[in-house]
């Protein structure tokens, strides 16, 4: 596996964007929306950092974490050619998984997230290329 984003929760994603753009010389090379977020990926040159912004009035996990958490990194992804081998590697290594199976992410790609207990207190996500 290789590293493939980092993803940053924000309530301000053109903001934000324009600062790494500004900072980094890191334009977004892709910009969609997915479920009740607003999400947009900045190419940093190795990788990606995914920017995700709750949609209005949205409800799930991001909004929740924003609440509690304020705006910063919410997970690290790593690229990968199987994400189903990556979570029997994960069950393998008795970490605890979010995502018994894969699923559909954000640009296509099949996700699958570890719990960060399991993982240093990150959130993992393995995404499948």
């Amino acid at each position: 596996m290789e590293f493939d984003h980092a993803g940053v929760a924000t309530d301000d994603l053109d903001g934000l964007a324009d600062v790494y753009d500004g900072l980094l010389d890191a334009p977004v090379v892709h910009e969609e929306r997915f479920e009740d977020l607003r999400v947009a990926f900045l190419d940093v040159g190795g990788g990606y950092l995914e920017l995700l912004e709750p949609l209005p009035d949205a409800e799930g996990a991001l909004p929740r974490y924003l609440d509690r958490e304020g705006p910063g990194i919410h997970h690290l992804a790593f690229r990968t050619g199987d994400v189903a081998a990556a979570l029997d590697l994960a069950r393998d290594l008795d970490l605890d998984i979010i995502d018994e199976e894969p699923r559909p992410g954000a640009w296509g790609h099949d996700v699958a997230f570890l719990h960060p207990d399991s993982t240093g207190g990150v959130l993992v996500e393995f995404v499948e290329h």
